[in-house]
């Protein structure tokens, strides 16, 4: 609580007069917060004059004033100079710790910072404020172990298995060159370089080279296709290309980009044979012949599919438990998970090549309102997971909390003490050990959910 916010308050106390005089039919209906608390204190006149001697004295001794030596200005006139900033210091030495005092005498545990209104404030007189602020209702939930759901059977085809030894096989294809003269075919890949430049905005033209286009082939977009068919090693075409508004790349959603391609030459796909020698080649220990690469394809293909089986009969109970238990929600919790997801999606799409520019043509407000009700979701869900928790008596260690930032780390390439200072220095260790007390309660519910 800084001075800064009593002043915004403060600052608003007109609109909210002006607001009030507006008509009834005009002014829509406010819905209560069932989270939302006020509380009024007072503080003794003894402690405002002592509080209020020292920050004078603190200004006294430091300030420097035309005409007057280092230490020696008059008391009235530090007042008279300083006193808005007295007052602030006076606020904030006494109200953070009479509004922790008088939440304590009344049971109640806020959630983020308070709203200061009210604020009465003079020499020699008691100080008087309102507090505005949120807690986090009492909630009981019983009966969550009657939340039941039908585990997903999990089963592998042959065809499934072939599938995907078939990618593994095109994985490890070999590209030969062609020499007779002829243009590109379909079944074959182009070796091209290009340069892009985008037709709606002055960007810089992206130059890329050494690309294979696979002429006619699933995963290459129809335009480069028709364009690039019948080219030959040497020729140069030109064409415009319209990405389609739910394009997969946010970078060329919707945009139209005109396009200069040189065809560097022509080349044929060879796939390995399909044999114990193509098995023995890929060098993976205890796996030498096609049967034990289609058991070893298939118990991962099952352990992938239990995996994602899994995941969606979580999320399936996450939701039967949030219906049965609508729970209230601090607003503020429920901003702070706006502000992760929005996190974790940008920097999904920053990964995926999003420039700066794309993020500042972004309708943030937009974004925000799209979010708030997921955000909604994963805080309540995580408050009554946090309660099962405690009703099973489901904990977590600190071995189990270091065995999870080394897994982490490890992952991050990271060294994991440097990890866990980095988690201190955000106050994120007891964030952590929160998250794996609620995976694990997720996972009791699931193992009693069948």
């Amino acid at each position: 609580m800084t001075s800064s916010d009593l002043t915004s308050n403060e600052a608003t106390s007109g609109e909210a007069t002006s607001a009030e005089a507006t008509s009834a039919e005009t002014t829509p209906a406010v819905i209560p917060n069932p989270c939302e608390r006020e509380v009024s204190v007072e503080i003794p006149a003894e402690d405002v004059t002592r509080e209020w001697k020292k920050a004078l004295a603190r200004f006294q001794k430091h300030a420097r004033l035309p005409g007057f030596r280092h230490g020696k200005v008059p008391p009235g006139l530090i007042l008279k100079k300083f006193a808005d900033d007295i007052k602030s210091e006076v606020v904030e030495h006494l109200v953070p710790a009479a509004f922790r005092a008088e939440t304590k005498k009344q049971d109640l545990v806020p959630i983020g910072q308070p709203q200061v209104v009210e604020l009465e404030l003079e020499e020699d007189k008691p100080l008087r404020f309102k507090a505005i602020f949120e807690i986090l209702p009492p909630f009981e939930v019983a009966g969550y172990q009657e939340i039941k759901l039908a585990h997903e059977p999990v089963a592998v085809s042959d065809e499934d298995v072939e599938k995907a030894i078939t990618a593994l096989r095109e994985q490890n294809s070999t590209y030969v060159n062609v020499d007779e003269d002829r243009g590109l075919a379909d079944g074959d890949f182009g070796s091209v370089a290009f340069k892009s430049t985008g037709q709606d905005e002055g960007g810089e033209p992206v130059e890329m080279n050494d690309v294979l286009v696979d002429i006619g082939g699933s995963n290459t977009l129809p335009a480069f296709s028709e364009n690039l068919r019948g080219a030959k090693a040497g020729e140069t075409r030109s064409f415009d290309v319209t990405y389609a508004e739910d394009f997969g790349d946010q970078r060329l959603a919707g945009k139209t980009l005109h396009y200069e391609v040189e065809v560097k030459g022509i080349k044929t796909k060879t796939m390995p044979e399909l044999d114990d020698e193509w098995v023995k080649e890929l060098g993976q220990e205890g796996m030498n012949t096609l049967e034990e690469l289609r058991a070893r394809v298939r118990s991962g293909m099952e352990h992938e599919k239990q995996h994602m089986a899994e995941q969606r009969s979580k999320e399936d109970l996450l939701r039967q438990l949030t219906d049965k238990y609508p729970i209230d929600v601090p607003s503020m919790l429920v901003e702070n998970a706006v502000d992760q997801r929005l996190e974790r999606g940008l920097r999904s799409l920053i990964g995926q090549g999003l420039r700066a520019e794309d993020i500042k043509r972004m309708d943030m407000s937009k974004l925000r309102v799209g979010q708030r009700e997921g955000a909604l979701r994963d805080v309540r869900a995580n408050l009554l997971l946090e309660k099962i928790a405690e009703l099973e008596g489901i904990t977590v260690s600190d071995e189990d909390v270091d065995l999870e930032i080394a897994g982490a780390a490890q992952q991050s390439k990271q060294n994991p003490l440097a990890m866990r200072k980095q988690l201190e220095e955000k106050n994120g260790l007891e964030g952590l050990r929160s998250q794996l007390r609620c995976d694990r309660a997720l996972d009791w519910l699931y193992k009693h959910s069948e």
